[in-house]
């Protein structure tokens, strides 16, 4: 009896003749190159976002605790943070701010710090009341970039990597 998994020796192979024209062989190669290299810079890309994003977020929550009244004061008159007292907001907020770059750009705990800098930013945005356009657009883009990272993850050059490979060996 024949096994399940194998092909019956009288079914012809067929190969799509359009894939003989060397044109288009050419244009597969040349597509399946253009892939890899792609592929390559994939950790580079991601560590890019990650530095960039961790530096917007880290120098804001720097400047909210240079001037810590001032902080108060905005969260107090400006910020309308939904639930939350402004005094602990601004406490949450600037910690936020502070601790969770910092993973995120070491990629420590990447995605649980794209996810936590994404409820940040999305506060920010609801807690003014008016916020000007370009700095919505801003807003998007950090966002944009914090989900890339939270489901696609920070990439090969990140701490979470090296922990997944060296600690977390596959049995």
């Amino acid at each position: 009896m024949p096994s399940p998994y194998t092909l019956p020796s009288e079914e012809p192979t067929t190969i799509n003749p359009a894939i003989h024209q060397p044109w288009l062989r050419t244009l597969i190669t040349t597509g399946a190159w253009g892939v890899r290299g792609l592929n390559a810079l994939q950790p580079v890309a991601a560590l890019a976002a990650r530095l960039y994003v961790a530096n917007v977020f880290f120098s804001s929550g720097l400047t909210k605790i240079r001037d810590w009244d001032t902080t108060l004061a905005l969260f107090m008159d400006e910020y309308k943070v939904p639930v939350l007292s402004p005094a602990v907001a601004a406490v949450m907020g600037t910690a936020g701010e502070l601790g969770l770059p910092v993973l995120l750009a070491l990629g420590l705990g990447s995605r649980f710090a794209a996810l936590g800098l994404s409820v940040v930013n999305v506060v920010a945005v609801l807690s003014l009341s008016d916020i000007a356009p370009a700095a919505l657009e801003q807003h998007i883009l950090w966002g944009a970039l914090l989900a890339g990272l939270a489901v696609f993850g920070p990439g090969g050059l990140a701490l979470d990597r090296l922990i997944q490979r060296f600690i977390f060996k596959p049995l």
